[in-house]
């Protein structure tokens, strides 16, 4: 418009405007996300830090460092929780670092990739049993197959046997004594 202004008037009416203080920008200009910003303006929505050669990470308009972007917008892992960043394992409908990605129990990873779930978690084969009472009370070792149940416990039909003579109790009728099956005979002459 040809008018003379002074410098300060005319930096006010001309000159970019910063996106964070609306002051007008009078040298150096940073020029991100479709806005101007004074150099010192420019920095992490939530931490406040000024980016390094890494530069930014862009979320909904908003400018973050890697941390945070990383931290706040990254997948989790289901093990850890922390930002999965690189490579992952996709299981139990949720994503994993593969160190992570362990039997909750003894944190022993998985050979072959064979893992069994309980509540959404994963654990290995003699953890899984153990946790849904499936373990045999005779060898420890998981029931998948048939099943004795007798005075609160499993047993695999081969190891439900007499605490005194070891003869396997597979009639169905026994004796306990101090949490222990005796068959008949064994229960007859030590107790009565």
């Amino acid at each position: 418009d040809s008018q003379p202004y002074c410098e300060r008037d005319y930096h006010n009416l001309f000159s970019p405007r910063c996106y964070y203080c609306n002051g007008p920008i009078l040298d150096k200009v940073v020029t991100a996300l479709d806005r101007t910003w004074h150099p010192e303006h420019f920095f992490c929505a939530q931490c406040g830090a000024f980016f390094g050669p890494e530069g930014f990470h862009e979320k909904d308009g908003k400018a973050y460092c890697r941390k945070d972007y990383f931290d706040m917008f990254a997948p989790k892992c289901g093990g850890c929780a922390r930002a999965i960043l690189e490579n992952y394992i996709s299981a139990l409908n949720t994503l994993w670092h593969p160190e992570c990605f362990v039997c909750r129990e003894c944190f022993t990873p998985f050979i072959n990739g064979s893992f069994f779930e309980h509540d959404g978690q994963p654990y290995c084969e003699v953890h899984y049993h153990e946790r849904r009472g499936s373990l045999c009370s005779g060898c420890q070792k998981p029931i998948t197959g048939r099943c004795i149940t007798a005075m609160a416990k499993k047993f695999h039909p081969e190891h439900f046997v007499c605490a005194f003579c070891l003869k396997q109790l597979n009639k169905g009728t026994f004796k306990e004594q101090n949490d222990k099956p005796y068959c008949q005979n064994c229960f007859l002459k030590l107790f009565c």
